[in-house]
């Protein structure tokens, strides 16, 4: 059975620039066996309903700007799975959380700058799943409990985020030894919750959380780690780090 993970998939530029996240994500991807499938929640893809990706040649969508124009070349030509998309809505709805079928929806880059670096060969087939970030916690957690299933089938489950995430506190110049102290509390309280499997806790961190709204002025790049654990087993840490002195890049993994 395949865990399922929490990535913090930092900047566009980890693609061209990896630095201790890349190393970490190959690590990672070679230790597991070759998932038949990738299905994966991106803070990116936020939504009002629950939308499952069914196209089965999803585009490489750029969606950012003023990065150099190497990042703009890089392509991840992974095929989608029609059949699987399918089979993922099937399971949400099943389990009263009704989902729709999205033909058109692209990957951003939550999905492939990650999945660049832990599966270069874009070989494997992925499937996206909207993030309704008005749901709060709560029900990332349904989420992820819904589809758990799908990592009997040798499918792996991916929440692409990051475990703190505010742009306007970052210094683009600091190097990886630099954290913030606030930062680095928030991060701490986090793993220190999931190794507990406190989830009353986790659902109302950014009550109980040190420095949760500065760590998160808004959610959406935390609620995948809520899906992750939802659809996974016991908590343990695959990297911990920061960059530009705020920004955590740390990988989780569930089972």
């Amino acid at each position: 059975m395949l865990p399922s993970l929490f990535i913090s998939h930092g900047s566009p530029m980890l693609a061209l620039e990896p630095g201790a996240s890349g190393p970490a994500l190959a690590r990672l991807a070679a230790e597991l066996p070759k998932p038949k499938a990738i299905v994966i929640v991106s803070a990116h893809w936020e939504s009002q309903e629950l939308l499952v990706s069914s196209h089965a040649q999803p585009e490489t969508w750029h969606d950012f700007g003023g990065f150099p124009r190497a990042l703009f070349e890089v392509q991840y030509p992974a095929p989608g799975n029609p059949q699987l998309a399918a089979e993922v809505a099937d399971l949400l709805t099943a389990n009263n959380l009704p989902a729709r079928l999205d033909p058109q929806r692209p990957f951003d880059h939550g999905v492939w700058v990650p999945l660049s670096l832990m599966y270069p060969q874009a070989d494997i087939p992925v499937v996206q799943i909207s993030l309704p970030s008005r749901g709060g916690p709560a029900l990332q957690t349904r989420v992820g409990r819904a589809l758990a299933s799908l990592r009997d089938q040798g499918i792996l489950l991916i929440g692409s985020g990051s475990i703190t995430h505010n742009l306007r506190e970052l210094d683009w110049h600091a190097g990886p030894e630099s954290v913030e102290p606030w930062a680095r509390d928030f991060r701490d309280w986090v793993i220190d919750k999931l190794a507990a499997d406190d989830e009353a806790a986790l659902h109302d961190y950014r009550q109980q959380a040190p420095h949760a709204v500065r760590s998160h002025p808004s959610d959406e790049h935390l609620l995948p780690l809520y899906f992750a654990r939802g659809a996974g087993g016991e908590f343990s840490v695959a990297h911990k780090g920061f960059t530009m002195g705020a920004l955590g890049m740390d990988i989780y993994r569930f089972g």
